[in-house]
């Protein structure tokens, strides 16, 4: 699974249209063994696209019922930061159960783990992964997974809000302090394993900083956002490699950025 999500997000990173989007949806639908998965994008006007594997016909209603208005999903997540599983969400109103009923008739499942992800300009996106099973084969997936569902929904929201037409360039980002401290391990010259080692955390935690810093680096690469780190003074490096650090970060790095 690990190499198969890590040539996933390579074939991601080179997407250039929401074609693409589309086509590697898909793909990972049938890595995760899941019945469906669905990017949604809604610009602050209420301009929305996205992609996903729900049926047309469903697709289709739902922008004709307007259901964004009403959808449990959406509102919910709105609301909050983290990852939701629709089973925490209020479905108490009328219309909420009506709205659930028809997307249960449609193939939608009576699972579902949504990702908020907020963009520039009041941008605002959900990834969604929803199935057709009971609630503890569900808990053990979202459980098993929520790392890497994060990560990969993050890209799907960079590269969608590539193809957005009227985006207006979002302003550049302070890098945080993990991010910080992960570029600057980076750029003495620590591996990733090293580096997730010195930090105590998972290789995929640093992955999910790595390209958090990258995106808000506008980086091509990982090499390229150590670089622009550097360049615009975000990480300072006083020493050449691992073997000459005392530990933290902040004994060799001046950190400009919170």
């Amino acid at each position: 699974m690990a190499r198969q999500l890590e040539h996933f997000l390579e074939e991601l990173e080179q997407a250039t249209s929401l074609e693409d989007l589309q086509r590697h949806i898909t793909t990972l639908r049938d890595i995760y063994k899941v019945d469906h998965i669905v990017y949604h994008w809604v610009s602050s006007d209420g301009e929305q696209y996205g992609c996903g594997t729900y049926s047309r016909e469903w697709a289709q209603i739902y922008v004709d019922r307007d259901y964004l208005r009403i959808d449990p999903v959406v509102i919910g997540c709105f609301q909050r930061f983290h990852p939701v599983d629709w089973k925490r969400l209020d479905w108490s109103s009328k219309a909420a159960r009506g709205f659930q009923k028809e997307a249960l008739a449609h193939g939608v499942g009576n699972q579902g783990y949504s990702i908020p992800i907020r963009g520039p300009n009041g941008q605002f996106a959900l990834f969604t992964l929803s199935h057709s099973c009971q609630d503890a084969e569900w808990d053990a997936f979202t459980d098993r997974n929520r790392r890497d569902l994060i990560l990969i929904a993050h890209v799907f929201n960079q590269k969608g809000l590539e193809f957005e037409k009227r985006r207006v360039p979002e302003a550049a980002k302070n890098l945080s302090p993990r991010e910080i401290d992960a570029m600057t391990f980076l750029a003495m010259g620590y591996s990733r394993a090293q580096v997730a080692n010195t930090l105590s955390i998972s290789e995929h935690t640093l992955r999910a900083y790595i390209e958090s810093a990258r995106f808000k680096l506008g980086a091509l690469n990982t090499t390229h956002a150590v670089a622009r780190a550097m360049a615009q003074g975000l990480i300072v490096v006083g020493v050449t490699g691992p073997e000459s650090s005392g530990g933290w970060p902040g004994k060799h790095a001046d950190r400009r950025a919170s």
